[in-house]
Order: C-alpha cells, then sequence, then structure tokens
C-alpha cells in the first residue's frame, strides 16, 4: 500500500521509543529525593510482578502480540533492576570508593564487590524467566533479558578497562564512589572486540528478520532484538566518541540536585 510503513519499521521504533522513554523515567525517579525511593522501588515491583505474569502469559501467544508482550515484560523487569541498582537497593558489600592506586586483579575484585548482588540478581532473573517460560513457544522475553544484560555486563567492563565517555551524570549521589572502580581513556582492548561481537549480533538478527514473513511472530521478534542489539553498539561507540550522546536523556536529569546526599 502506498504510504505504508515497511513491516520492519514498528517494532524498531516501538523498540527506540522504550528503551529512550524507560532510561528517562529511570534517570528522573532516581534524581528525586531519596525519601521517594520507597515509593517509586514499590510501585516498579507491583509493574515487574505484572510483567513476569504477563510474559508467562505471552510466552504461549505465537504471533506478533505475543512478541511484543515479551520484549516489554523483560524490559519491565530489566526496569526494576535498573531502578534497584541506582537507588542503592541492591548493589554490593563494598559501598566505598577504592584508594587511589589501587590496579589491577586487587583493583578488579573491589569493583566486583561493589556490583556483585546486582549481577547475581540479575541472573537470578534470567534464572526466574526461563523458567517463566520454559518449552513456550514465545522466547522473546527470555532473548529480550540475556540480550539487555549481556549489553550491560560488556559496558561495565569497558567502563572498567578504560574509555573516552563514563556517562557519570547518570550516577546519583549515593553511587559516585564507583567512579573509582571506572577508568578514563581513548579506549581498551576488550572495546573493539564488543564493536565487532554487537555488529555481527545485530548483522546476525536482521538477516533472520528480512528472511522472516513479514509481520509474522518471528519477524517482530527479531526486529525488536536487532534494534536493541543495534543500539548496544551505538552505545559502545559513544563511550569514545566526543559527542554529547547523553544529552537525549536531559529531560530525565532534571530531577537532579534537589536533595545534597553524601555517598554511603
Amino acid at each position: 500500500m502506498d504510504g505504508a510503513l515497511p513491516g520492519w519499521a514498528l517494532p524498531l521504533l516501538y523498540a527506540l521509543a522504550l528503551w529512550w522513554a524507560a532510561t528517562g523515567v529511570i534517570l528522573y525517579l532516581d534524581g528525586l529525593p531519596r525519601r521517594t525511593f520507597r515509593v517509586s522501588m514499590t510501585v516498579a515491583s507491583g509493574l515487574a510482578i505484572a510483567a513476569l505474569i504477563g510474559l508467562h502469559h505471552s510466552a504461549q501467544l505465537d504471533s506478533a502480540l505475543g512478541s511484543y508482550c515479551g520484549f516489554t515484560s523483560a524490559l519491565v523487569v530489566w526496569g526494576w533492576m535498573e531502578m534497584s541498582f541506582l537507588m542503592g537497593w541492591v548493589t554490593g558489600p563494598r559501598k566505598h570508593a577504592c584508594a587511589a592506586g589501587c590496579d589491577g586483579l586487587a583493583h578488579f575484585r573491589h569493583a566486583t564487590e561493589a556490583i556483585i548482588h546486582h549481577e547475581l540478581a540479575i541472573a537470578g532473573g534470567a534464572l526466574l524467566i526461563h523458567l517463566l517460560t520454559l518449552d513456550a513457544a514465545n522466547a522473546t522475553a527470555l532473548h529480550s533479558y540475556l540480550l539487555l544484560w549481556g549489553m550491560r555486563l560488556s559496558a561495565k567492563l569497558n567502563l572498567h578497562f578504560g574509555v573516552r565517555n563514563f556517562s557519570e551524570e547518570f550516577l546519583p549521589p549515593h553511587l559516585l564512589y564507583l567512579k573509582s572502580f571506572f577508568r578514563r581513556r581513548r579506549m581498551n582492548a576488550l572495546w573493539p572486540l564488543s564493536i565487532v561481537a554487537g555488529g555481527a549480533l545485530t548483522g546476525e538478527l536482521v538477516g533472520h528478520a528480512a528472511a522472516a514473513v513479514p509481520g509474522s511472530a518471528d519477524a517482530v521478534a527479531l526486529t525488536l532484538l536487532a534494534t536493541m542489539a543495534g543500539l548496544a553498539v551505538v552505545e559502545h561507540l559513544f563511550m569514545v566518541l566526543p559527542l554529547p550522546f547523553n544529552a537525549i536523556w536531559n529531560w530525565g536529569l532534571k530531577s537532579r540536585g534537589r536533595e545534597e546526599v553524601k555517598p554511603l
């Protein structure tokens, strides 16, 4: 039909919009006074529970709607994970900065101690989603969650080993000690591998999406996943490029600075 969007456009735009909006909302809520965190996490927990129920039911839907449902539910659960970390609820046993001059394996161990509880929570979430979608016709939720986990793990490792841009403005005052585990440098040895792996995965997903029947469950799911994989590559690129990529979330950072909070 003349003027109609191609089949891949809607899932691509949906993934972009959801990623942008969800990130901004989490940043905004995290910038509010800490007395609001309990309410924010309570609401987020209710949404996460609803999302787990939704992804369990959508796993039986071998349709485009099922793919959208699974993808959205996975992002809601992932949003809970991000909020629990940024609000300081689930981080790690180490809650202070690394000493100046700390390097090597000791520095890596200290960095791991600062976030290990969060990483275990993410792993637990992956296991729960796997169990809720076991032997299901629609695995979009699990694949989306695992992709987000891989994206975030690669980003964390690159920040630790060294990149040009930290996006430190995203860190709330109570997590500023995490900056001591970052290293500022033009790039590191892992970064090119992350770009190549992310680019290859994106290309593979795009190829499968193009080969799928337009509008089918597979076509929608693969396009959603390809979009997120492509965004991961873009995020990694902006770790080393001197460009104000984070400006697209300036609206989410407007809540910052309302309350002076000392690091834990």
